[in-house]
């Protein structure tokens, strides 16, 4: 009898979802996508992360580069690749929304990593969470930020995360940056990316190039920033480790990160 997926796609987050609490993609999560991809069925990595991170944490399972999941090649949604690869669609933060970004991190001492497609910077060169950021999270080794004008002038940022306490970025970062920018926060860290900007939107763009519609995704996250990809999907699995907004709106709550809650989604509705 011929099997017959219910989704053409998975989308799915990294931090929270496929990795579990070290940083990692258990086997049990890998084999899954590779059943999934074995009926035709297409994993797309959504996440804020950078694309270098994602391929370097899904190589260790065999699942990045030619045969993979993600390459320098593939459908993701970060920088919103298209089907062949390219970028078409890349959404930058306002300059001086930047800039204030950059200064308030100096004056503040507060930890800031800005992302510009493949690449991290940050202005504290001697803070530890700098190095947290690549060995934890598998970005880029941030460059340091010695001249923000000039820096300015000649890189494009279309995010930065902000790592404090989270009772710091509750009460004094989230209301600050609220009115001009799209933040979510997860723990100790705030993202910030332009109004507008959501994995849901950048999965909009890509079902397009894919002549895709969403009732053939499923969709699996965690944290705030997967609220609006959950709503959009036929299906949206939040994982049980997840934030309150994002189980609100998701149409099951699934096992946690640590329990291959990606795997369990997988087997159970595909």
């Amino acid at each position: 009898m011929f099997y017959q997926p219910n989704f053409k796609y998975i989308f799915c987050d990294m931090d929270g979802t496929l990795l579990d609490s070290s940083g990692l993609v258990p086997e049990t999560n890998a084999e899954a996508i590779r059943v999934a991809r074995s009926r035709g069925v297409q994993t797309i990595i959504a996440t804020g992360k950078s694309c270098p991170a994602v391929i370097e944490v899904l190589g260790k399972v065999n699942l990045a580069g030619t045969g993979g999941i993600v390459s320098e090649s593939s459908p993701g949604v970060f920088l919103q690749f298209t089907a062949r690869g390219a970028k078409s669609y890349i959404n930058s933060l306002d300059i001086e929304v930047c800039r204030e970004a950059l200064l308030y991190s100096l004056k503040h001492r507060v930890t800031l990593v800005a992302f510009s497609q493949d690449d991290c910077y940050t202005t504290l060169d001697d803070h530890p969470l700098v190095d947290f950021f690549h060995v934890m999270y598998h970005e880029p080794k941030a460059k340091i930020i010695s001249d923000v004008d000039h820096f300015l002038s000649t890189i494009d940022i279309q995010k930065f995360v902000f790592v404090e306490t989270p009772e710091v970025i509750s009460s004094v970062l989230r209301p600050h940056w609220a009115r001009r920018v799209d933040g979510k926060a997860q723990g100790d860290v705030l993202e910030v990316v332009p109004l507008g900007t959501s994995k849901g939107n950048g999965i909009k763009i890509l079902l397009k190039s894919l002549c895709a519609s969403p009732d053939e995704v499923m969709a699996l996250g965690n944290g705030e920033n997967d609220k609006e990809m959950l709503q959009l999907a036929g299906l949206g699995v939040a994982l049980c480790n997840g934030c309150k907004v994002t189980k609100v709106v998701a149409d099951v709550i699934g096992a946690s990160n640590d329990e291959s809650g990606v795997a369990q989604a997988i087997y159970k509705y595909l």
